[in-house]
Protein backbone atom coordinates (compact mmCIF):
# COMPACT_ATOMS: atom_id res chain seq x y z
CA UNK A 1 0.00 0.00 0.00
CA UNK A 2 1.86 3.16 -0.83
CA UNK A 3 -1.09 5.38 1.39
CA UNK A 4 -2.35 7.60 -1.14
CA UNK A 5 -5.95 8.15 -1.12
CA UNK A 6 -7.95 7.45 -4.41
CA UNK A 7 -9.95 10.17 -5.80
CA UNK A 8 -13.40 10.99 -6.54
CA UNK A 9 -15.17 10.48 -10.08
CA UNK A 10 -17.26 12.95 -11.84
CA UNK A 11 -18.90 12.74 -14.72
CA UNK A 12 -18.79 15.98 -17.18
CA UNK A 13 -20.71 16.60 -20.11
CA UNK A 14 -19.53 19.66 -22.47
CA UNK A 15 -22.02 20.96 -24.86
CA UNK A 16 -22.96 23.86 -27.30
CA UNK A 17 -23.71 24.97 -30.68
CA UNK A 18 -21.93 23.68 -33.20
CA UNK A 19 -18.56 25.47 -33.99
CA UNK A 20 -18.35 26.75 -30.84
CA UNK A 21 -15.29 25.45 -29.39
CA UNK A 22 -15.97 22.31 -27.12
CA UNK A 23 -13.57 19.80 -28.60
CA UNK A 24 -10.71 22.63 -29.08
CA UNK A 25 -10.79 23.44 -25.34
CA UNK A 26 -11.28 19.87 -24.05
CA UNK A 27 -8.28 18.89 -26.28
CA UNK A 28 -6.01 22.09 -25.21
CA UNK A 29 -6.97 21.30 -22.02
CA UNK A 30 -5.82 17.82 -21.89
CA UNK A 31 -2.21 19.12 -23.61
CA UNK A 32 -1.97 21.68 -21.20
CA UNK A 33 -2.23 19.49 -18.30
CA UNK A 34 -0.23 16.60 -19.82
CA UNK A 35 -3.26 14.51 -20.11
CA UNK A 36 -2.74 13.15 -22.86
CA UNK A 37 -0.60 9.32 -23.86
CA UNK A 38 2.62 10.07 -24.49
CA UNK A 39 3.30 10.93 -28.17
CA UNK A 40 -0.01 11.55 -28.94
CA UNK A 41 -0.17 15.37 -29.54
CA UNK A 42 3.20 14.92 -31.81
CA UNK A 43 1.42 12.22 -33.86
CA UNK A 44 -1.58 14.70 -34.30
CA UNK A 45 0.34 17.34 -35.33
CA UNK A 46 2.51 14.92 -37.61
CA UNK A 47 -0.66 13.83 -39.36
CA UNK A 48 -1.84 16.98 -40.05
CA UNK A 49 1.36 18.11 -41.62
CA UNK A 50 1.30 15.19 -43.53
CA UNK A 51 -2.29 15.91 -45.05
CA UNK A 52 -1.29 19.52 -45.36
CA UNK A 53 -3.84 20.73 -43.17
CA UNK A 54 -3.70 22.67 -40.01
CA UNK A 55 -3.51 21.30 -36.65
CA UNK A 56 -6.45 21.81 -34.24
CA UNK A 57 -6.37 20.59 -30.63
CA UNK A 58 -10.00 19.28 -31.46
CA UNK A 59 -8.34 16.30 -33.79
CA UNK A 60 -6.82 15.08 -30.71
CA UNK A 61 -10.63 13.73 -29.46
CA UNK A 62 -12.72 14.14 -32.57
CA UNK A 63 -11.49 10.53 -33.94
CA UNK A 64 -14.49 9.48 -36.17
CA UNK A 65 -13.95 9.42 -40.15
CA UNK A 66 -16.91 11.36 -40.66
CA UNK A 67 -16.06 13.80 -38.07
CA UNK A 68 -13.09 15.11 -39.79
CA UNK A 69 -14.55 15.61 -42.58
CA UNK A 70 -16.89 17.63 -41.77
CA UNK A 71 -15.71 19.38 -38.40
CA UNK A 72 -18.82 18.38 -36.46
CA UNK A 73 -18.76 16.37 -33.63
CA UNK A 74 -21.80 13.73 -34.29
CA UNK A 75 -20.94 10.99 -31.15
CA UNK A 76 -20.57 11.84 -27.56
CA UNK A 77 -16.62 11.26 -27.30
CA UNK A 78 -15.27 10.32 -23.48
CA UNK A 79 -11.84 11.46 -22.40
CA UNK A 80 -10.52 11.53 -19.33
CA UNK A 81 -8.22 13.15 -17.12
CA UNK A 82 -6.89 14.00 -13.27
CA UNK A 83 -6.90 17.64 -11.61
CA UNK A 84 -4.85 17.39 -8.13
CA UNK A 85 -8.85 16.96 -6.37
CA UNK A 86 -10.22 14.46 -9.14
CA UNK A 87 -10.73 11.77 -11.86
CA UNK A 88 -12.45 13.78 -14.58
CA UNK A 89 -14.88 11.74 -17.15
CA UNK A 90 -15.36 14.57 -19.92
CA UNK A 91 -18.42 13.57 -22.43
CA UNK A 92 -17.51 15.87 -25.63
CA UNK A 93 -21.31 15.97 -26.81
CA UNK A 94 -22.40 16.96 -30.36
CA UNK A 95 -24.01 20.46 -31.23
CA UNK A 96 -25.61 20.02 -33.92
CA UNK A 97 -29.32 19.63 -33.96
CA UNK A 98 -29.40 16.88 -36.12
CA UNK A 99 -27.41 15.53 -33.15
CA UNK A 100 -29.46 16.57 -30.12
CA UNK A 101 -30.12 12.79 -29.52
CA UNK A 102 -26.77 12.35 -29.15
CA UNK A 103 -26.47 15.14 -26.89
CA UNK A 104 -28.80 14.37 -24.66
CA UNK A 105 -27.33 10.67 -24.34
CA UNK A 106 -24.65 11.65 -23.45
CA UNK A 107 -25.31 14.32 -20.79
CA UNK A 108 -27.75 12.05 -19.36
CA UNK A 109 -25.47 10.39 -16.52
CA UNK A 110 -23.14 13.62 -16.01
CA UNK A 111 -23.07 15.52 -12.95
CA UNK A 112 -22.19 18.78 -14.23
CA UNK A 113 -22.01 20.52 -17.09
CA UNK A 114 -20.03 22.99 -19.08
CA UNK A 115 -21.69 25.35 -21.81
CA UNK A 116 -19.50 26.94 -24.55
CA UNK A 117 -20.54 29.88 -26.39
CA UNK A 118 -18.24 31.34 -29.19
CA UNK A 119 -17.81 35.01 -27.84
CA UNK A 120 -17.77 35.84 -31.73
CA UNK A 121 -21.10 34.56 -32.69
CA UNK A 122 -23.02 35.14 -29.91
CA UNK A 123 -25.68 33.49 -28.29
CA UNK A 124 -27.16 30.85 -30.48
CA UNK A 125 -30.39 28.92 -30.99
CA UNK A 126 -28.75 26.05 -29.86
CA UNK A 127 -26.95 27.19 -26.68
CA UNK A 128 -30.30 27.97 -24.99
CA UNK A 129 -31.58 24.76 -26.48
CA UNK A 130 -29.02 23.29 -24.90
CA UNK A 131 -29.40 25.02 -21.74
CA UNK A 132 -32.61 24.00 -21.22
CA UNK A 133 -32.02 20.44 -21.96
CA UNK A 134 -29.33 20.12 -19.15
CA UNK A 135 -32.05 21.79 -17.14
CA UNK A 136 -34.38 19.14 -17.83
CA UNK A 137 -31.94 15.99 -17.36
CA UNK A 138 -31.93 17.45 -14.01
CA UNK A 139 -28.41 18.76 -14.26
CA UNK A 140 -28.58 22.37 -12.32
CA UNK A 141 -24.45 22.74 -12.21
CA UNK A 142 -23.49 24.56 -15.21
CA UNK A 143 -20.63 26.28 -15.82
CA UNK A 144 -20.22 28.81 -18.84
CA UNK A 145 -17.41 29.53 -21.06
CA UNK A 146 -17.10 32.10 -23.45
CA UNK A 147 -14.73 30.77 -26.10
CA UNK A 148 -12.82 32.49 -28.66
CA UNK A 149 -12.36 35.39 -27.06
CA UNK A 150 -9.41 35.95 -29.26
CA UNK A 151 -11.29 36.57 -32.37
CA UNK A 152 -12.60 39.45 -30.40
CA UNK A 153 -9.64 41.04 -29.03
CA UNK A 154 -10.62 39.74 -25.45
CA UNK A 155 -13.11 42.43 -25.30
CA UNK A 156 -14.92 42.87 -21.97
CA UNK A 157 -17.70 44.07 -22.94
CA UNK A 158 -18.75 41.51 -25.47
CA UNK A 159 -18.05 39.06 -22.27
CA UNK A 160 -20.10 41.16 -20.09
CA UNK A 161 -22.85 41.19 -22.83
CA UNK A 162 -23.36 37.79 -22.99
CA UNK A 163 -23.01 36.52 -19.42
CA UNK A 164 -25.75 39.11 -18.61
CA UNK A 165 -27.71 37.78 -21.33
CA UNK A 166 -27.16 34.08 -21.10
CA UNK A 167 -27.59 34.51 -17.08
CA UNK A 168 -31.42 35.87 -17.54
CA UNK A 169 -32.19 33.21 -19.77
CA UNK A 170 -31.09 30.22 -17.22
CA UNK A 171 -32.85 32.37 -14.32
CA UNK A 172 -36.05 32.10 -16.36
CA UNK A 173 -35.36 27.85 -16.29
CA UNK A 174 -34.60 27.69 -13.02
CA UNK A 175 -30.71 27.48 -13.36
CA UNK A 176 -28.33 29.44 -11.42
CA UNK A 177 -25.17 29.57 -13.45
CA UNK A 178 -21.64 28.51 -11.46
CA UNK A 179 -19.79 30.93 -13.16
CA UNK A 180 -18.53 32.47 -16.49
CA UNK A 181 -15.06 31.95 -17.43
CA UNK A 182 -13.95 34.14 -20.95
CA UNK A 183 -11.85 31.96 -22.46
CA UNK A 184 -9.40 30.70 -25.84
CA UNK A 185 -9.24 26.96 -26.36
CA UNK A 186 -7.26 27.64 -29.35
CA UNK A 187 -4.66 29.96 -27.56
CA UNK A 188 -4.80 28.25 -23.54
CA UNK A 189 -6.55 31.15 -22.27
CA UNK A 190 -7.55 31.01 -18.36
CA UNK A 191 -7.65 27.01 -19.27
CA UNK A 192 -5.34 26.23 -16.80
CA UNK A 193 -3.79 30.03 -16.00
CA UNK A 194 -5.08 33.38 -15.85
CA UNK A 195 -3.95 35.21 -18.67
CA UNK A 196 -2.71 39.33 -19.01
CA UNK A 197 -4.78 39.43 -21.98
CA UNK A 198 -8.17 39.51 -19.96
CA UNK A 199 -6.37 41.25 -17.17
CA UNK A 200 -10.17 42.52 -16.38
CA UNK A 201 -10.99 38.84 -14.85
CA UNK A 202 -9.89 37.73 -11.79
CA UNK A 203 -12.54 34.41 -11.39
CA UNK A 204 -11.26 31.15 -11.61
CA UNK A 205 -9.74 28.84 -14.28
CA UNK A 206 -11.64 26.50 -16.19
CA UNK A 207 -9.47 24.13 -14.06
CA UNK A 208 -10.31 25.49 -10.92
CA UNK A 209 -14.04 25.80 -11.80
CA UNK A 210 -14.28 22.24 -12.63
CA UNK A 211 -12.63 21.23 -9.01
CA UNK A 212 -15.13 23.80 -7.63
CA UNK A 213 -18.20 21.62 -8.43
CA UNK A 214 -20.17 19.46 -6.06
CA UNK A 215 -20.15 15.69 -5.63
CA UNK A 216 -23.64 14.62 -5.78
CA UNK A 217 -24.42 12.99 -2.45
CA UNK A 218 -23.99 9.45 -2.90
CA UNK A 219 -27.15 7.23 -3.73
CA UNK A 220 -27.09 4.97 -0.58
CA UNK A 221 -28.07 7.77 1.97
CA UNK A 222 -31.57 7.44 -0.46
CA UNK A 223 -34.30 5.26 -0.16
CA UNK A 224 -34.07 1.57 -1.49
CA UNK A 225 -34.98 1.34 -5.25
CA UNK A 226 -34.33 -1.40 -7.56
CA UNK A 227 -35.98 -1.95 -10.54
CA UNK A 228 -36.73 -5.85 -11.45
CA UNK A 229 -34.59 -6.74 -14.50
CA UNK A 230 -35.48 -10.65 -14.34
CA UNK A 231 -36.76 -13.46 -12.07
CA UNK A 232 -34.65 -16.58 -12.23
CA UNK A 233 -35.84 -19.83 -11.47
CA UNK A 234 -34.08 -23.51 -10.63
CA UNK A 235 -35.78 -26.65 -10.74
CA UNK A 236 -32.78 -29.36 -10.90
CA UNK A 237 -31.70 -31.27 -8.11
CA UNK A 238 -34.42 -30.00 -5.85
CA UNK A 239 -33.45 -26.68 -6.12
CA UNK A 240 -36.61 -24.38 -5.77
CA UNK A 241 -35.27 -20.89 -5.60
CA UNK A 242 -36.69 -18.42 -7.10
CA UNK A 243 -34.02 -15.36 -7.68
CA UNK A 244 -35.02 -11.40 -7.93
CA UNK A 245 -32.28 -9.78 -10.13
CA UNK A 246 -31.69 -6.04 -10.46
CA UNK A 247 -29.33 -3.23 -10.11
CA UNK A 248 -29.83 -1.44 -7.08
CA UNK A 249 -30.08 2.89 -8.14
CA UNK A 250 -30.30 3.92 -4.37
CA UNK A 251 -30.14 2.57 -0.65
CA UNK A 252 -29.29 -0.25 0.60
CA UNK A 253 -31.24 -3.60 1.57
CA UNK A 254 -30.14 -6.21 4.46
CA UNK A 255 -31.42 -9.81 4.78
CA UNK A 256 -34.47 -9.76 7.08
CA UNK A 257 -35.71 -6.59 5.59
CA UNK A 258 -39.41 -6.44 4.31
CA UNK A 259 -39.74 -5.18 0.80
CA UNK A 260 -42.41 -4.15 -1.19
CA UNK A 261 -42.95 -4.44 -5.24
CA UNK A 262 -44.57 -1.32 -6.60
CA UNK A 263 -47.03 -0.80 -8.49
CA UNK A 264 -48.47 -5.04 -7.68
CA UNK A 265 -47.91 -3.85 -3.80
CA UNK A 266 -46.89 -7.52 -2.94
CA UNK A 267 -44.48 -7.49 0.09
CA UNK A 268 -42.21 -10.37 1.30
CA UNK A 269 -38.77 -10.57 3.37
CA UNK A 270 -35.69 -11.01 1.81
CA UNK A 271 -33.76 -14.32 2.77
CA UNK A 272 -30.89 -14.69 0.80
CA UNK A 273 -29.04 -12.79 -1.22
CA UNK A 274 -27.35 -14.69 -3.93
CA UNK A 275 -24.16 -14.68 -6.12
CA UNK A 276 -22.79 -16.87 -9.21
CA UNK A 277 -19.54 -18.45 -8.35
CA UNK A 278 -18.96 -16.63 -5.03
CA UNK A 279 -19.85 -15.98 -1.03
CA UNK A 280 -23.34 -14.34 -0.75
CA UNK A 281 -23.33 -11.44 1.89
CA UNK A 282 -25.70 -10.12 3.71
CA UNK A 283 -26.65 -6.27 2.27
CA UNK A 284 -26.87 -4.87 -1.26
CA UNK A 285 -26.01 -1.11 -1.89
CA UNK A 286 -26.54 1.13 -4.62
CA UNK A 287 -24.64 0.46 -7.93
CA UNK A 288 -24.84 -3.10 -7.13
CA UNK A 289 -26.34 -5.81 -9.57
CA UNK A 290 -28.01 -8.32 -6.87
CA UNK A 291 -30.56 -11.06 -7.07
CA UNK A 292 -32.11 -12.32 -3.70
CA UNK A 293 -34.59 -14.51 -2.56
CA UNK A 294 -38.00 -14.00 -0.31
CA UNK A 295 -39.15 -15.40 2.52
CA UNK A 296 -42.25 -16.25 0.55
CA UNK A 297 -42.34 -16.65 -3.11
CA UNK A 298 -44.10 -14.05 -4.77
CA UNK A 299 -45.05 -14.19 -8.75
CA UNK A 300 -43.08 -10.35 -9.44
CA UNK A 301 -42.91 -9.50 -13.04
CA UNK A 302 -40.22 -7.65 -15.17
CA UNK A 303 -40.33 -3.64 -14.35
CA UNK A 304 -41.48 -3.74 -11.16
CA UNK A 305 -39.73 -1.65 -8.57
CA UNK A 306 -38.33 -3.48 -5.08
CA UNK A 307 -38.78 -1.18 -2.45
CA UNK A 308 -38.43 -1.59 2.10
CA UNK A 309 -41.42 -1.19 3.42
CA UNK A 310 -39.65 1.09 6.34
CA UNK A 311 -38.97 4.10 3.84
CA UNK A 312 -40.61 6.65 1.91
CA UNK A 313 -42.87 4.93 -0.94
CA UNK A 314 -42.62 6.02 -4.82
CA UNK A 315 -45.59 7.14 -6.83
CA UNK A 316 -47.53 4.90 -8.58
CA UNK A 317 -50.06 6.10 -11.48
CA UNK A 318 -51.53 6.01 -14.93
CA UNK A 319 -50.76 9.49 -15.62
CA UNK A 320 -48.32 12.18 -15.05
CA UNK A 321 -47.01 15.77 -15.79
CA UNK A 322 -43.59 15.66 -17.88
CA UNK A 323 -41.26 17.59 -19.38
CA UNK A 324 -40.29 15.99 -22.92
CA UNK A 325 -37.97 16.57 -25.96
CA UNK A 326 -39.24 15.04 -29.27
CA UNK A 327 -36.93 14.16 -32.49
CA UNK A 328 -39.22 12.07 -34.39
CA UNK A 329 -39.54 12.51 -38.08
CA UNK A 330 -43.30 12.61 -37.97
CA UNK A 331 -44.92 15.32 -35.25
CA UNK A 332 -45.88 13.58 -31.42
CA UNK A 333 -49.53 14.14 -31.71
CA UNK A 334 -52.56 14.06 -29.22
CA UNK A 335 -54.36 10.50 -28.49
CA UNK A 336 -51.49 8.49 -30.50
CA UNK A 337 -50.18 5.55 -29.09
CA UNK A 338 -46.48 5.52 -28.20
CA UNK A 339 -44.16 2.85 -26.33
CA UNK A 340 -42.92 4.76 -23.06
CA UNK A 341 -39.83 3.25 -21.37
CA UNK A 342 -38.93 4.02 -17.60
CA UNK A 343 -36.15 1.73 -16.19
CA UNK A 344 -37.49 -1.96 -16.72
CA UNK A 345 -40.93 -0.79 -17.27
CA UNK A 346 -42.65 -0.62 -21.00
CA UNK A 347 -45.74 0.57 -20.86
CA UNK A 348 -48.33 2.04 -23.69
CA UNK A 349 -48.95 5.49 -23.59
CA UNK A 350 -50.59 8.62 -24.95
CA UNK A 351 -50.76 11.93 -24.52
CA UNK A 352 -53.68 13.16 -22.79
CA UNK A 353 -52.94 16.68 -22.90
CA UNK A 354 -50.20 19.27 -24.30
CA UNK A 355 -50.19 21.88 -21.68
CA UNK A 356 -47.54 24.30 -24.03
CA UNK A 357 -44.86 23.76 -26.21
CA UNK A 358 -41.67 25.89 -25.66
CA UNK A 359 -39.92 27.87 -27.91
CA UNK A 360 -36.76 27.05 -26.24
CA UNK A 361 -34.84 30.18 -28.60
CA UNK A 362 -36.99 32.68 -27.10
CA UNK A 363 -38.77 30.74 -24.10
CA UNK A 364 -42.50 31.81 -25.29
CA UNK A 365 -44.67 28.67 -25.32
CA UNK A 366 -48.53 28.20 -27.14
CA UNK A 367 -50.80 25.71 -27.04
CA UNK A 368 -50.34 23.09 -29.92
CA UNK A 369 -52.34 20.04 -30.72
CA UNK A 370 -48.75 18.40 -32.02
CA UNK A 371 -44.91 18.69 -30.91
CA UNK A 372 -42.85 18.80 -34.04
CA UNK A 373 -38.81 17.54 -34.31
CA UNK A 374 -36.63 19.59 -31.66
CA UNK A 375 -39.46 20.98 -29.44
CA UNK A 376 -39.59 20.70 -26.13
CA UNK A 377 -43.05 20.64 -24.18
CA UNK A 378 -44.86 20.12 -20.82
CA UNK A 379 -47.54 17.31 -21.75
CA UNK A 380 -49.64 14.96 -19.63
CA UNK A 381 -49.32 11.17 -20.28
CA UNK A 382 -51.68 8.65 -19.58
CA UNK A 383 -50.49 4.83 -19.20
CA UNK A 384 -52.41 1.84 -20.65
CA UNK A 385 -51.40 0.21 -17.27
CA UNK A 386 -49.82 2.23 -13.99
CA UNK A 387 -46.42 2.29 -13.23
CA UNK A 388 -43.57 3.20 -10.86
CA UNK A 389 -41.66 6.02 -10.73
CA UNK A 390 -40.06 9.34 -8.80
CA UNK A 391 -39.92 12.67 -9.72
CA UNK A 392 -37.18 14.36 -11.13
CA UNK A 393 -35.62 15.94 -8.06
CA UNK A 394 -35.56 12.89 -5.75
CA UNK A 395 -34.69 9.93 -8.17
CA UNK A 396 -33.18 10.72 -11.35
CA UNK A 397 -32.76 7.13 -12.56
CA UNK A 398 -36.21 6.05 -12.20
CA UNK A 399 -37.95 9.56 -13.42
CA UNK A 400 -36.29 10.18 -16.95
CA UNK A 401 -37.74 8.14 -19.28
CA UNK A 402 -37.44 7.25 -23.51
CA UNK A 403 -40.56 7.18 -26.21
CA UNK A 404 -39.90 4.22 -28.47
CA UNK A 405 -41.58 4.84 -32.15
CA UNK A 406 -41.17 1.59 -34.38
CA UNK A 407 -38.70 0.34 -31.79
CA UNK A 408 -36.20 3.46 -32.12
CA UNK A 409 -35.69 6.20 -29.30
CA UNK A 410 -37.60 9.50 -30.76
CA UNK A 411 -37.76 11.52 -27.70
CA UNK A 412 -37.62 11.72 -23.76
CA UNK A 413 -38.36 13.39 -20.80
CA UNK A 414 -38.93 13.66 -17.56
CA UNK A 415 -41.81 13.49 -14.40
CA UNK A 416 -42.64 16.88 -13.38
CA UNK A 417 -45.61 15.68 -11.01
CA UNK A 418 -47.81 13.00 -10.15
CA UNK A 419 -51.57 12.99 -11.15
CA UNK A 420 -54.43 11.19 -9.81
CA UNK A 421 -56.25 8.50 -11.63
CA UNK A 422 -59.47 7.43 -11.54
CA UNK A 423 -57.38 4.18 -9.90
CA UNK A 424 -56.05 5.51 -7.12
CA UNK A 425 -58.30 4.32 -3.62
CA UNK A 426 -58.87 0.79 -5.51
CA UNK A 427 -54.71 0.95 -5.34
CA UNK A 428 -54.67 2.42 -2.17
CA UNK A 429 -57.52 -0.47 -0.78
CA UNK A 430 -55.03 -3.32 -2.38
CA UNK A 431 -52.13 -2.29 -0.43
CA UNK A 432 -53.89 -1.93 2.31
CA UNK A 433 -55.33 -5.70 1.45
CA UNK A 434 -51.85 -7.02 0.97
CA UNK A 435 -50.22 -5.39 3.96
CA UNK A 436 -52.93 -7.09 6.47
CA UNK A 437 -53.35 -10.69 4.66
CA UNK A 438 -52.74 -13.13 6.50
CA UNK A 439 -50.61 -15.52 4.31
CA UNK A 440 -50.93 -19.33 4.59
CA UNK A 441 -48.03 -21.42 5.22
CA UNK A 442 -48.54 -23.64 1.89
CA UNK A 443 -47.00 -21.24 -0.59
CA UNK A 444 -48.57 -20.28 -3.77
CA UNK A 445 -45.86 -22.23 -6.15
CA UNK A 446 -46.12 -25.22 -3.90
CA UNK A 447 -49.59 -25.11 -4.49
CA UNK A 448 -49.08 -24.49 -8.12
CA UNK A 449 -45.88 -27.09 -8.50
CA UNK A 450 -48.31 -30.00 -6.68
CA UNK A 451 -51.40 -29.11 -9.19
CA UNK A 452 -49.91 -28.55 -12.04
CA UNK A 453 -51.12 -25.39 -12.59
CA UNK A 454 -51.50 -21.42 -12.18
CA UNK A 455 -54.00 -19.79 -10.60
CA UNK A 456 -56.30 -17.88 -13.55
CA UNK A 457 -59.88 -16.15 -13.68
CA UNK A 458 -61.53 -17.07 -17.06
CA UNK A 459 -64.54 -15.26 -17.59
CA UNK A 460 -66.66 -16.54 -20.47
CA UNK A 461 -69.14 -13.71 -21.35
CA UNK A 462 -71.29 -12.33 -23.91
CA UNK A 463 -75.03 -11.41 -25.36
CA UNK A 464 -77.86 -13.37 -23.69
CA UNK A 465 -78.62 -16.81 -24.91
CA UNK A 466 -75.60 -17.09 -26.29
CA UNK A 467 -74.54 -20.62 -24.24
CA UNK A 468 -72.25 -19.13 -21.76
CA UNK A 469 -73.18 -21.54 -18.63
CA UNK A 470 -73.65 -24.66 -20.92
CA UNK A 471 -69.69 -24.28 -21.94
CA UNK A 472 -68.65 -23.12 -18.69
CA UNK A 473 -69.99 -26.09 -17.05
CA UNK A 474 -68.41 -28.16 -19.80
CA UNK A 475 -64.83 -26.70 -19.50
CA UNK A 476 -65.13 -27.01 -15.49
CA UNK A 477 -66.19 -30.91 -16.50
CA UNK A 478 -63.35 -31.57 -18.89
CA UNK A 479 -60.74 -29.70 -16.39
CA UNK A 480 -61.94 -31.49 -13.25
CA UNK A 481 -61.59 -34.97 -14.87
CA UNK A 482 -57.80 -34.11 -16.62
CA UNK A 483 -57.04 -33.56 -12.46
CA UNK A 484 -57.43 -30.04 -12.59
CA UNK A 485 -58.72 -28.08 -9.49
CA UNK A 486 -61.29 -25.85 -11.00
CA UNK A 487 -64.55 -24.41 -9.92
CA UNK A 488 -67.64 -22.85 -11.90
CA UNK A 489 -69.08 -19.70 -10.26
CA UNK A 490 -71.89 -17.72 -12.16
CA UNK A 491 -71.92 -14.04 -11.24
CA UNK A 492 -75.54 -14.57 -10.25
CA UNK A 493 -74.43 -16.80 -7.90
CA UNK A 494 -72.75 -13.95 -6.29
CA UNK A 495 -75.17 -11.39 -6.78
CA UNK A 496 -77.97 -13.34 -4.49
CA UNK A 497 -75.92 -14.50 -1.65
CA UNK A 498 -72.45 -12.54 -0.97
CA UNK A 499 -74.19 -9.43 -2.72
CA UNK A 500 -77.53 -10.04 -1.24
CA UNK A 501 -77.24 -6.79 0.58
CA UNK A 502 -77.06 -4.80 -2.38
CA UNK A 503 -79.96 -4.03 -4.43
CA UNK A 504 -79.95 -5.28 -7.20
CA UNK A 505 -82.06 -2.92 -9.03
CA UNK A 506 -80.10 0.41 -8.15
CA UNK A 507 -77.36 0.73 -11.20
CA UNK A 508 -74.94 2.72 -8.71
CA UNK A 509 -74.56 -0.41 -7.15
CA UNK A 510 -72.82 -2.13 -9.99
CA UNK A 511 -69.24 -1.35 -9.22
CA UNK A 512 -69.56 -2.29 -5.64
CA UNK A 513 -70.67 -5.71 -7.25
CA UNK A 514 -67.63 -6.11 -9.97
CA UNK A 515 -65.26 -4.99 -6.35
CA UNK A 516 -66.47 -7.91 -3.92
CA UNK A 517 -67.02 -10.13 -7.00
CA UNK A 518 -62.98 -9.37 -7.60
CA UNK A 519 -62.10 -9.64 -4.09
CA UNK A 520 -63.43 -13.21 -4.04
CA UNK A 521 -61.74 -13.52 -7.52
CA UNK A 522 -58.46 -12.96 -5.10
CA UNK A 523 -59.55 -15.65 -2.50
CA UNK A 524 -59.66 -18.47 -5.59
CA UNK A 525 -56.47 -16.69 -7.32
CA UNK A 526 -54.56 -16.99 -3.60
CA UNK A 527 -55.49 -20.98 -3.60
CA UNK A 528 -54.46 -21.96 -6.30
CA UNK A 529 -57.45 -22.58 -8.79
CA UNK A 530 -58.83 -21.97 -11.84
CA UNK A 531 -61.83 -20.10 -11.75
CA UNK A 532 -64.55 -20.05 -14.26
CA UNK A 533 -67.21 -17.35 -14.37
CA UNK A 534 -70.01 -16.11 -16.55
CA UNK A 535 -71.50 -12.86 -17.05
CA UNK A 536 -73.80 -11.16 -19.59
CA UNK A 537 -72.16 -8.57 -21.79
CA UNK A 538 -69.28 -7.17 -18.99
CA UNK A 539 -67.98 -3.92 -20.55
CA UNK A 540 -64.10 -3.02 -20.56
CA UNK A 541 -64.21 -1.09 -17.28
CA UNK A 542 -65.91 -3.83 -15.59
CA UNK A 543 -62.94 -6.05 -16.74
CA UNK A 544 -60.53 -3.32 -15.70
CA UNK A 545 -61.39 -3.50 -12.61
CA UNK A 546 -60.81 -7.26 -12.02
CA UNK A 547 -57.87 -7.40 -13.82
CA UNK A 548 -56.58 -3.85 -11.44
CA UNK A 549 -57.44 -6.49 -8.36
CA UNK A 550 -56.45 -10.17 -9.43
CA UNK A 551 -53.61 -9.08 -11.89
CA UNK A 552 -53.26 -8.74 -15.80
CA UNK A 553 -52.36 -11.68 -16.50
CA UNK A 554 -54.71 -14.40 -14.30
CA UNK A 555 -57.79 -12.48 -16.05
CA UNK A 556 -58.27 -14.33 -19.37
CA UNK A 557 -61.41 -13.29 -21.40
CA UNK A 558 -63.55 -15.48 -23.61
CA UNK A 559 -66.38 -13.98 -25.17
CA UNK A 560 -69.49 -16.21 -26.55
CA UNK A 561 -71.21 -14.61 -29.99
CA UNK A 562 -69.76 -12.95 -33.16
CA UNK A 563 -70.81 -9.51 -32.27
CA UNK A 564 -67.75 -8.46 -29.84
CA UNK A 565 -68.78 -5.34 -27.39
CA UNK A 566 -66.62 -2.61 -29.52
CA UNK A 567 -64.55 -1.68 -26.67
CA UNK A 568 -63.58 -4.90 -24.92
CA UNK A 569 -60.15 -6.68 -24.67
CA UNK A 570 -60.90 -10.56 -25.12
CA UNK A 571 -58.03 -13.29 -25.17
CA UNK A 572 -60.38 -15.56 -27.22
CA UNK A 573 -63.36 -15.43 -29.26
CA UNK A 574 -65.75 -18.33 -30.24
CA UNK A 575 -68.42 -18.12 -33.20
CA UNK A 576 -72.10 -18.85 -32.22
CA UNK A 577 -72.28 -21.74 -34.37
CA UNK A 578 -69.49 -23.63 -32.86
CA UNK A 579 -69.10 -27.17 -31.27
CA UNK A 580 -68.60 -26.27 -27.81
CA UNK A 581 -66.74 -29.42 -27.47
CA UNK A 582 -64.28 -27.63 -29.85
CA UNK A 583 -64.34 -24.87 -28.11
CA UNK A 584 -63.39 -26.36 -24.77
CA UNK A 585 -60.08 -27.60 -26.34
CA UNK A 586 -59.89 -24.09 -27.67
CA UNK A 587 -59.91 -22.49 -24.23
CA UNK A 588 -57.55 -25.21 -22.60
CA UNK A 589 -55.28 -24.48 -25.43
CA UNK A 590 -55.00 -20.70 -24.41
CA UNK A 591 -54.32 -21.95 -21.11
CA UNK A 592 -51.60 -23.93 -22.02
CA UNK A 593 -49.73 -21.23 -24.33
CA UNK A 594 -50.21 -18.91 -21.56
CA UNK A 595 -48.30 -20.91 -18.83
CA UNK A 596 -51.88 -21.91 -16.70
CA UNK A 597 -51.56 -25.63 -17.24
CA UNK A 598 -49.11 -27.63 -17.23
CA UNK A 599 -48.27 -31.68 -18.25
CA UNK A 600 -52.10 -31.74 -20.41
Amino acid sequence: MDGTLKQEKMDIVFVGHVDHGKSTVIGRLLADTNSLPKGKLDQVKLNCEQNNEPFEYAYLIDALKDERAQSITIDSARVFFNSKNRHYIIIDAPGHIEFIKNMVTGAARAEAAVLVIDAHEGIQENSRRHGYLLGMLGIKQILVLVNKMDLVDYDQKIYENIQREFTEYLNEINIQPKAFIPVSGKEGINLNHLSDKTHWYQGNTLLEALDDFEKDKPNLEKSFRMPVQDIYKFTSYGDDRRIIAGTVISGKLNVGDEVIFYPSGKRSKVKTFEVFGSESYSQAISNQTVGFTLDEQLYIRRGEVACRVDEPQPYVSKKFRASVFWLGKNPMRLNQSYTLKLGTTRVIANIEEIHRVIDADKLGSSEHQKINKHDVAEVTFELQNPITFELSESHSDISRFVILDDSQIWGGGIILESVQDEDESMREEIFTRNSRWIRSHVSYNDRAERNNQHSSLIIITGKQSSGRKKLASMLETQLFLEGKLVYYLGVGSVLYGLNADLKRDNSNNWNEHIRRISELAYIFMDSGMILVMTAVELTEDDLHVLRTIIGHKKVKVVWVGDDIANDMIIDLQIDDDEVFENSVIKIKQMLKDRGSLFNL
